[in-house]
């Protein structure tokens, strides 16, 4: 599939789609179910989707929702760009630390050294994690460039959640509980350019080579 037939803006809020002009139904959605399949997109778990509401027609909208709500994405037909509110507005405790899992933090830029974010939710950087500089998220983290900082996914204790990394070759990785060493001169060496992605199998840590 054309990697233009769906187009991703990232938000404050979450991720917004577009689509191709022209772009028939079937083939979107294929194109976006290869996507989710694959667990290497922007699609991580508990992200939140917008689409405009007269981008598709409701029926194929209904489709999109069911499709995602597979994969524990979350779907709305809104337009973030406008939005001034959570998607969600938890009464108690318990609805707060689930909608701070549906939440994704967006990074536009590189981390250099010395930076950190840190949040209970996932975590998307568009940009390099240069060593020094580290991510702690309660949530998956996917990383548009070179991680060799140090990232915790699933800090608060998700051992469900991942890292994915166009280059992953970090100072240390951690996944709940667990942590794994960071790769040595030699193994950094045999690494192509190829994206990777870390999660717990097995009671471990261990790293695939992924497409993105």
């Amino acid at each position: 599939m054309s990697d233009e037939i769906v187009k991703i803006k990232g938000t404050k809020s979450g991720l917004q789609l577009s689509f191709e002009r022209g772009a028939d139904f079937e083939s979107i959605e294929q194109d976006l179910r290869e996507k989710l399949e694959s667990g290497s997109s922007f699609f991580t778990r508990g992200t939140v989707i917008h689409v405009a509401p007269d981008a598709l027609k409701k029926g194929d909208l209904d489709r999109l929702k069911r499709l995602f709500s597979k994969f524990g994405v979350l779907f709305r037909t809104t337009d973030p760009l406008t939005a001034s509110s959570p998607v969600h507005e938890p009464s108690h405790e318990e609805g707060r630390a689930e909608e701070d899992a549906q939440q994704m933090v967006i990074v536009n830029r590189t981390l250099r050294g010395g930076q950190e974010v840190r949040t209970k939710s996932s975590v998307l950087v568009c940009g390099n994690v240069n060593p020094g500089a580290q991510i702690i998220a309660g949530g998956s983290i996917d990383i548009r460039g070179t991680c060799r900082g140090m990232v915790h996914a699933g800090a608060y204790g998700d051992s469900r959640a991942f890292v994915v990394a166009d280059r992953l070759m970090p100072m240390q990785i951690r996944i709940a509980n667990l942590i794994a060493r960071s790769p040595d001169q030699a193994e950094e060496m045999e690494k192509a350019e190829r994206a990777e992605r870390a999660s717990i199998k097995d009671g471990q840590i261990v790293i695939e080579p992924i497409e993105r």
